[in-house]
C-alpha cells in the first residue's frame, strides 16, 4: 500500500431474484430494488453517495444515469462501465480506487442486466469484434462448430485440460451437481432446483462435455455494493457490517491468449494468474488461508480449469481436489456458496456484485443454511472474454469500537436478507 492509499470497506449490498429473460421486469425497476436494499443495509439514503459506477452490456448509453436518477438527481458523477462478463465487478474496481485515493468517502457500484432468451451473440455485424483474434484462433486449433460460441471457447478449454492432466468429463458433471445442490439455498437463485450426477451428465448436450446443467443460463437481474473509507465507517457506527477489501487486482490478456494456441489460454486463463498472484501478495496470504470462493463458473469447464490459475490446487490437479471432496462443505474449501453463475444466474452486469454480495453475507455469518463455518478469508474472481478479470480478497474489518453483534441487520430489516428475498414493495414498509 502506499501513502496515498486508505483501506476500503463493503458497507452495504443488495440484489434482485436472477429470473429468466422474458422482459417481465425493465432495468430502472431491477437497479432501484437492489440500490434501495444497500442503501438499507447501510441505513442511509441515496444522498450521501458521493459517485456512482454503473455496470450493463446490453443497453444504450447512459443507462446509468436513468438507473439512479430515480434515487436522487444529485449531480454526482455517474460513470457507465462494460467489460463483458466482468463488468460488476469493474464497476466495484473503481468505486474502491475512488475511496482507497480519497477521491470520495462513499461510493456506489451497481451492476444490471436485462437479456434476451438463448446464447449470447454479437450485437454488431458491421464493425470487427473484439474477439475477433480468439475466434480465429479457435478455428485455428480445435475448429468451430455450430454449437454456442462461448460454450465451444470453455468447453475446449475443459477437453484440453482433460488431456494433459487426466481429469474426465464427470469432473465437471461434478461441478454442476454441486453448484446446483448449493443454490437450492440460495433465494435469489435463478435455478433451485437439485439434481443428481445422472441426471447432470444426461441432460442435453450443449458442446463436448458441457451439458446443458453445466451451462449457466441467461439471466435479468441486479445487484448493488456500496463502497466506503475507513472514517465513513466509524463516523456512521458501521464497524459491525463492515467488510474490508483486503486486495484487488484488475488483469488483461497476456501474450498467451494468442501465442500459446492453447484453449485453456482462449478463456484468459493467465490474465486470472497474474491477477490471482498480485492479490495473495498484496494481502500477504496464500490460497491455503481462503474458506470460500464465488468463482466464475460461466460453465462447468471453466470451474475445473481456474481451480488451478487460482491457485486452489497444484497444477493439473484440479479433479483430485474434487474427488477429494475439497470443493463442497466439510472440504478444504467452499466453492461457489451462492451456487454459482451455472445455477444463481448470470446477468452479466450484476454477476460480479452478486458474488461480493453472497461473500459479504458469509463474512457477517449471516447465510444460516448455506454458512460456510470459521471464514477468515473469502476470494472472488470475476472473468469476462475479450478480455478482463477480477479477483478480490475479503475479510471482517478489524476497526476500534467493534463490538460482538451478528444481528445489526435486524436494526433495519425485520427478516434475514441473505436468507430471504423481498421486492421493493415488502421492504419498503418494514
Amino acid at each position: 500500500m502506499t501513502t496515498s492509499q486508505r483501506k476500503s470497506y463493503v458497507i452495504g449490498v443488495g440484489m434482485t431474484n436472477f429470473i429468466k429473460p422474458r422482459g417481465q421486469v425493465d432495468y430502472p425497476d431491477m437497479a432501484r430494488e437492489a440500490t434501495v436494499k444497500a442503501l438499507m443495509d447501510v441505513g442511509k439514503t441515496y444522498d450521501v453517495i458521493q459517485q456512482a459506477y454503473v455496470g450493463y452490456c446490453f443497453g444504450d448509453s447512459t443507462c446509468g444515469q436513468r438507473a439512479v436518477y430515480q434515487l436522487g438527481m444529485t449531480q454526482i458523477p455517474v460513470i457507465n462501465v462494460n467489460n463483458n462478463c466482468s463488468t460488476g465487478s469493474t464497476a466495484l474496481f473503481l468505486a474502491r480506487q475512488a475511496v482507497e485515493f480519497g477521491i470520495v468517502d462513499c461510493a456506489l457500484a451497481l451492476g444490471f442486466e436485462k437479456m434476451a432468451k438463448g446464447s449470447i451473440t454479437s450485437a454488431f455485424s458491421d464493425r470487427t469484434n473484439p474477439i475477433d483474434t480468439t475466434v480465429s484462433m479457435l478455428s485455428e486449433t480445435r475448429g468451430i462448430t455450430n454449437s454456442p460460441f462461448t460454450a465451444q471457447i470453455f468447453g475446449n478449454a475443459g477437453i484440453e485440460y482433460c488431456e494433459k492432466y487426466g481429469a474426465t468429463a464427470e469432473h465437471m458433471a461434478k461441478i454442476g451437481e454441486k453448484n446446483h445442490r448449493h443454490s437450492a439455498k440460495n433465494p435469489y437463485a435463478q435455478l433451485k432446483e437439485v439434481y443428481s450426477l445422472d441426471q447432470i451428465k444426461s441432460s442435453p448436450q450443449i458442446f463436448g462435455p458441457l451439458t446443458k446443467l453445466q451451462c449457466c443460463p441467461t439471466s435479468d437481474g441486479s445487484a448493488a455494493v456500496i463502497v466506503a473509507s475507513e472514517k465513513f465507517v466509524l463516523e456512521n457506527n458501521l464497524q459491525n457490517q463492515a467488510i474490508e477489501i483486503v486486495a484487488q487486482e484488475l488483469a488483461t490478456d497476456s501474450p498467451n491468449l494468442l501465442e500459446s494456441k492453447s484453449s485453456i489460454e482462449l478463456t484468459g486463463a493467465d490474465m486470472t494468474r497474474r491477477a490471482a498472484k498480485l492479490v495473495y501478495k498484496k494481502a500477504g496470504i496464500t490460497p491455503d488461508d481462503i474458506q470460500v470462493v464465488e468463482l466464475h463458473d460461466c460453465f462447468s469447464a471453466n470451474e475445473l480449469i481456474t481451480y488451478d490459475a487460482l491457485g486452489l490446487c497444484k497444477p493439473g490437479k484440479a479433479h483430485e481436489l474434487i474427488d477429494s471432496n475439497d470443493v463442497t462443505y466439510g472440504g478444504k474449501y467452499v466453492i461457489n456458496p451462492s451456487g454459482g453463475l451455472i445455477s444463481k444466474g448470470h446477468p452479466l452486469g450484476a454477476t460480479g456484485l452478486a458474488q461480493c454480495a453472497e461473500l459479504v453475507w458469509q463474512l457477517r455469518g449471516w447465510c444460516t443454511n448455506r454458512q460456510v463455518p470459521n471464514i477468515k478469508y473469502a476470494l472472488q474472481h470475476n472473468i469476462g472474454l475479450g478480455g478482463a478479470v477480477v479477483v478480490t480478497v475479503y475479510k471482517q474489518a478489524e476497526l476500534p469500537n467493534k463490538h460482538d453483534d451478528k444481528e445489526g441487520w435486524k436494526q433495519r430489516f425485520n427478516y434475514n436478507p441473505a436468507v430471504e428475498s423481498r421486492g421493493n414493495l415488502e421492504i419498503y414498509f418494514v
